[in-house]
């Protein structure tokens, strides 16, 4: 049985060093008072770290870890060294039942290999993808996978993606039907790949499933809103990804320059505050933090390396939102009832 009141957090893991993820993992104990938490790292500097968060003695425990993954560090090499680590270990909790989920803001390549390892894939389920939350101009965020794990994917990995996809959108933002699309050059039938458009035909018959397939979606249309899962191979998901990062840093440094360019331009940004706040925080990356490895037999959260500790904090209420709400066990069965359907 696993003790789902439990969250595994890589303390050493992350750009910032413990003290932010503590803080981290403070911000989220205010959030979510019946939280309990497995801090895994060097057990001195938490203990000492903790002295600045007293609310965390009582919800906590430490398990000591003599090791760190380096954040270069080469996803083989920090395999072979996994059950010293304070990520392998995070992980391994989840793999002994003593958390419901692990968090790290570490090593991306290695936090995969060894969840992958360590968890295995849940039947029926090739291989993870990595799944993040993006924010739109619609009422909610919109899911987006794989971002990175699986540079090429044919259709059956795809129509996985979807179905996955689909589970962890009406978990993570309640919707009985979630809109999926596949990230395609096109909108047309023709358009794309042999493996878009088997995976497209596929998901048009899948009718019995709790989502709806809405056809391709090209890039631009992205942050549009219009649809609550983009389903892609993982080449095409990270350079999407990153290339909305950068358009998201190029226009708020435009406007910067921009409002500093003369006393005009400054009375204008003081008058105009109001609306430049609300698009700051709508673009904070740490608002939209914590990456999913989807497929996995336990649930492992991947935190921004450089996540502030409003990040880790929101990082860590998704990890706890998957985990009460059991997306594991819905994607199985989703999944297994495509497969039921189609054979």
């Amino acid at each position: 049985m696993t003790d789902s009141s439990f969250i595994a957090v890589d303390a050493m893991g992350g750009d910032k060093g413990l003290a932010v993820m503590l803080a981290g993992v403070a911000r989220a104990r205010h959030r979510f008072p019946d939280m309990r938490f497995l801090l895994v790292g060097d057990e001195t500097a938490i203990r000492e770290g903790l002295q600045s968060h007293p609310n965390l003695t009582a919800n906590s425990e430490i398990v000591h870890a003599p090791e760190v993954v380096g954040s270069s560090e080469k996803a083989g090499v920090a395999l072979r060294r996994a059950k010293k680590t304070s990520m392998g270990i995070a992980i391994d909790m989840v793999k002994q039942g003593r958390a419901g989920a692990a968090v790290s803001s570490g090593n991306t390549g290695a936090l995969m290999a060894m969840a992958k390892l360590s968890l295995r894939m849940l039947p029926g389920i090739d291989r993870p993808a990595l799944a993040a939350m993006l924010p739109t101009l619609g009422d909610n965020d919109v899911v987006v996978l794989d971002l990175g794990a699986n540079t090429e994917c044919d259709a059956r990995n795809l129509i996985q993606f979807a179905v996955m996809g689909a589970a962890y959108a009406r978990t993570n933002m309640d919707l009985a039907s979630p809109r999926v699309a596949l990230l395609n050059i096109g909108s047309e039938d023709q358009k794309g790949t042999d493996e878009i458009r088997d995976a497209a035909a596929a998901l048009r018959e899948a009718t019995h499933l709790p989502l709806t397939f809405t056809g391709f979606i090209e890039g631009d249309r992205l942050s549009r809103g219009e649809v609550d899962v983009i389903v892609c191979d993982g080449f095409s998901g990270n350079i999407a990804l990153k290339t909305a990062e950068g358009t998201a840093r190029f226009v708020a440094d435009l406007l910067k320059r921009a409002f500093r360019s003369s006393i005009r331009s400054k009375i204008g940004f003081l008058i105009s505050k109001p609306a430049t706040e609300l698009l700051r925080h709508h673009l904070d990356p740490n608002i939209h933090n914590g990456a999913v490895f989807l497929g996995l037999n336990g649930i492992v959260v991947k935190s921004h390396g450089g996540a502030t500790e409003l990040g880790v904090a929101t990082a860590i209420a998704a990890a706890a939102k998957m985990v009460r709400d059991d997306l594991t066990r819905r994607i199985s069965e989703d999944l297994g009832n495509f497969e039921a359907k189609v054979a």
